[in-house]
């Protein structure tokens, strides 16, 4: 039961992240296309704006997980902002207080910070990269949903089979296998800043060789080939526990 109830959840995860592809792609456009601001927005503007900010306080919470880093930034005239950033490289890892950043404002909110040196980095309210982690995840939800609703329904129709019991087993870790390739898939490309068609890509020709190596490894256990002191197949093919004799 526990299976069906990754199923459950991983497939619901995976269509409500699917829906979220198309959206995330939409804004990050109109966030690359907004043309920059004439003069200090007043209010929540789409378009954008560099503004100089001093780090007040940086807490990259290092080592604590589930935990995002924090900085807290003011502006010449003393008004606080606080940022929340989904990783402390490369920027709010060297932040101390008193440095001099320059954040990127957009729909009023700051979406990216530069420092001194030049180094960028997006904040937790950036645009840009949301619909590839959505894609990636997509696919790393529905490979294991199906694969363990598979994997977890059949033995429900064959109790006590032993060589349907080993291939569902073989159906659900190869699932597995395919959300892992596609978590990877979504690491190079984000690495490497390949478009987004890059993870399919990628992910497409190794899921369909986990694909063919789950098949073939389910009519494997179905033919009893991982039994300890398994029998050998009669010349003609057959299983020997249901061959005759002949008469």
């Amino acid at each position: 039961m526990a299976w069906l109830l990754i199923a459950v959840v991983t497939l619901v995860v995976g269509v409500a992240t699917a829906g979220e592809i198309r959206g995330a792609s939409e804004r990050e456009r109109e966030f690359r296309s907004a043309p920059a601001c004439a003069s200090v927005p007043v209010k929540a503007s789409g378009c954008r704006w560099e503004q100089d900010f001093t780090v007040r306080k940086a807490e990259p919470n290092r080592g604590k997980r589930n935990k995002s880093a924090e900085v807290e930034l003011s502006l010449p005239s003393g008004e606080r902002w606080e940022v929340v950033f989904p990783q402390t490289d490369p920027v709010v890892s060297e932040m101390q207080p008193g440095d001099k950043v320059v954040g990127l404002i957009w729909h009023g909110q700051v979406v990216e910070v530069r420092d001194a040196d030049g180094r960028r980095q997006q904040t937790s309210a950036g645009p840009v990269g949301w619909a590839e982690d959505r894609l990636g995840g997509m696919l790393a939800c529905l490979s294991i949903g199906l694969a363990a609703l598979v994997g977890g329904l059949w033995p429900l129709f064959a109790r006590g089979n032993r060589r349907h019991a080993t291939a569902a087993t073989v159906v659900r870790w190869h699932g597995v296998g395919m959300g892992v390739v596609a978590v990877l898939a979504l690491w190079a490309q984000a690495a490497n800043d390949w478009p987004m068609w890059s993870i399919p890509a990628i992910w497409g020709p190794l899921a369909l060789l986990l694909l063919a190596s789950m098949v073939a490894f389910a009519l494997a256990a179905l033919r009893g080939d991982f039994e300890d002191g398994a029998p050998s197949p009669t010349p003609d093919g057959r299983d020997p526990h249901t061959t005759r004799a002949d008469s």
